[in-house]
């Protein structure tokens, strides 16, 4: 039995450990990894404290924003978007705080923008979306491989009529609707994997 309990103690501490956000500098450097090559020295960098809370990690010069991994969550997932997605952004980040799951988010997000109350990201704003396995990450040294990026086009109530756009991708790597009506709707662009 102390066995059993010595090994339950270790393996709950590694958990705790492997759930503590890498450094700034890591997170930054991550973080910037979905932002075009271009874009990503001047970028505006939100990550996560130790409590699992986001916070500016640092204040960039460009209209890039990017969110770092949130270490509680196996894998990599980074994103950067254009500044004028980062109300809605903000807004999904303080009810996620608030317990909100994410169809009660959507609702309320949905809601607040119908009535003004929340400003939607600009028509034909991009927002990038890095992804890597956990066994391609270094969360020592900010290093990933084998990453795949997808791409997110808003266009805040569009619908497939108006846009032309099928409900979902005609091929791999094709464009297609999400969430059309909505204020949520943009354009998927899923490359294809290798």
């Amino acid at each position: 039995m102390k066995t059993f309990l010595s090994i339950l103690m270790i393996f709950a501490s590694f958990q705790a450990i492997s759930q503590t956000p890498p450094s700034k500098e890591i997170q930054i450097k991550m973080a910037v990894l979905a932002a075009p090559e271009d874009q990503r020295a001047d970028a505006t960098v939100y990550g996560y404290d130790a409590k699992g809370e986001v916070i500016l990690l640092r204040q960039g010069t460009n209209k890039t924003v990017c969110l770092a991994d949130d270490s509680t969550r196996e894998g990599l997932s980074v994103s950067c978007y254009h500044i004028s997605a980062q109300p809605f952004m903000a807004r999904g980040w303080d009810l996620r705080k608030e317990g909100k799951n994410a169809d009660e988010i959507f609702k309320i997000r949905e809601a607040e923008s119908k009535s003004g109350k929340l400003r939607l990201p600009d028509q034909g704003s991009l927002l990038n979306a890095l992804t890597a396995d956990e066994k391609d990450v270094n969360w020592t040294t900010g290093e990933a491989k084998n990453t795949y990026t997808r791409s997110v086009v808003y266009i805040p109530w569009a619908t497939a009529e108006s846009t032309g756009l099928p409900l979902k991708p005609a091929a791999p790597g094709l464009p297609w609707i999400m969430d059309p009506g909505t204020h949520r709707a943009h354009i998927m662009i899923n490359p294809a994997r290798d």
